[in-house]
């Protein structure tokens, strides 16, 4: 009872959105008859009466029909039309292959952060070992001259 008490409230409130988002979304070049402004305040002011809601989707849109053979729906005919096909990163060459040139730039860079490590380790274990075989003579440890 509630549905029935309330569905054409409904679905003039559901027209006069659609009307609206509809003339927002369309460029200016299809818009026909009056400036895009114009059209979205007649949706709006005229909205509730279902006059503005009607003129724009009767004659404020340029409407192209779909020519043949392009599928039979809306999803069919845009993927029939699509100017660029997508495809999926796994099966990408281009991309497949980008992971693998950035892979190889990684294993580069890590095989020589781990040689100049090995190389610093290596200079500490001379150093320990120098220090305690005696005194280094090295500018390192010889403590700051006083000043007279």
């Amino acid at each position: 009872m509630f549905l029935i008490r309330y569905l054409p409230f409904l679905l003039v409130l559901a027209l006069w959105i659609y009307a609206f988002i509809d003339c927002l979304n369309t460029p200016e070049s299809q818009v026909r008859g009056l400036p895009k402004v114009v059209w979205v305040l007649v949706i709006l002011l005229f909205g509730e009466v279902l006059v503005g809601p009607i003129a724009w989707l009767a004659a404020g849109k340029h409407r192209q029909p779909v020519t043949g053979g392009g599928g039979s729906t809306p999803a069919e005919w845009h993927r029939n039309h699509s100017s660029a096909k997508w495809i999926a990163p796994d099966d990408n060459p281009e991309f497949l292959r980008s992971l693998k040139e950035e892979n190889k730039k990684d294993e580069a860079l890590l095989k020589d952060w781990e040689a100049d490590l090995r190389r610093r380790e290596e200079e500490l274990r001379r150093k320990h070992e120098g220090a305690q075989d005696g005194p280094a003579n090295g500018p390192e440890d010889t403590p700051p001259a006083a000043k007279e």
